[in-house]
């Protein structure tokens, strides 16, 4: 019920500064695509099934769809149907900063929201709930963090599971030998390899990479949940007024039925490029969050 009024009133007060902000302040992300006729996209070429490429130059995926929705709201706010989808491909390292900077207009990926990074950009109403934990080869019997204790263990450049797989290895005295991947696929070729004998990263992606693997019944996602991540879209800060068309728009597809369609498309459903399926029921945590949304970090 917390959630349900922080999130209302919070809608509710975006959408109510909206109606007064100057328009020198709205000089934000909605003038600025109706300005120049285009809005740009990031997207992520490996985060199955959230933004991803089955084919050179078209990004797909369940972040991606939730965008393009977005972008049918921002065309009907700003009366211009015929604004330009620009999509950029972002990393884990640099999809912040080009938010942030203003080279990229949203991002609805990967992105896990958390009060730290909020200090740099904003966050939608989140729209999906992982837990990160360990991707292994079976061969290798290993069945918890503390089984990969003086060992490579790989996880992507950027992302949180970075940083609180160092703290964990201090904390639990592991002496982990972190191994930085560029992106979510490379760190799955590390352990592919023998590079690395883990890869920690959150499950519903290590799940993705799974599925699509040449074999995918050597490898199996094991441990107690490292920690609980809540993704969202990001944009930028303090533009108050594209983060109410944003969460307007998201809370409208959860309550209309269309949010739990495109999740049934792209976690129950054979998805490209390979036509196989992920058959990842909806979580409690993300049953909860789509009849009371909101925008707050995961707990």
């Amino acid at each position: 019920m917390r959630a349900l009024t922080s999130s209302v009133i919070s809608i509710a007060l975006a959408g109510l500064c909206f109606s007064l902000i100057s328009s020198s302040t709205q000089a934000d992300t909605l003038k600025k695509i109706s300005d120049s006729g285009s809005i740009t996209l990031g997207y992520r070429e490996s985060s199955i099934p959230f933004s991803y490429l089955a084919e050179p130059g078209k990004p797909i995926g369940f972040g991606v769809d939730i965008a393009n929705k977005i972008v049918e709201a921002v065309r009907k706010k700003t009366g211009k149907k015929d604004i330009k989808v620009m999509f950029q491909a972002v990393t884990s390292q640099n999809r912040l900063p080009l938010v942030a900077n203003g080279s990229v207009d949203l991002e609805c990926g990967s992105t896990t929201n958390n009060a730290t990074r909020a200090k740099e950009v904003s966050f939608a109403v989140n729209y999906f709930f992982a837990e990160s934990r360990l991707l292994v080869k079976k061969s290798a019997h290993i069945k918890r963090l503390g089984d990969v204790a003086n060992k490579a263990v790989a996880t992507t450049t950027g992302t949180t599971s970075f940083g609180q797989l160092r703290k964990l290895s201090l904390e639990k005295n592991l002496n982990l030998s972190v191994v930085p991947a560029k992106d979510h696929a490379d760190g799955f070729l590390l352990l592919e390899s023998g590079r690395a004998q883990a890869f920690v990263m959150d499950d519903v992606l290590l799940a993705g990479l799974v599925m699509n693997a040449k074999n995918p019944a050597d490898y199996e996602i094991v441990g107690e949940p490292l920690q609980t991540e809540a993704y969202a879209c990001v944009l930028r800060k303090d533009d108050v007024a594209f983060k109410a068309l944003v969460d307007e728009t998201l809370v409208g597809l959860m309550k209309s039925g269309e949010f739990e369609k495109l999740y049934k498309k792209w976690f129950e459903s054979p998805i490209p490029p390979n036509g196989k399926n992920l058959g990842l029921p909806m979580s409690q945590r993300l049953k909860e969050n789509k009849h009371s949304p909101s925008d707050q970090p995961a707990s």
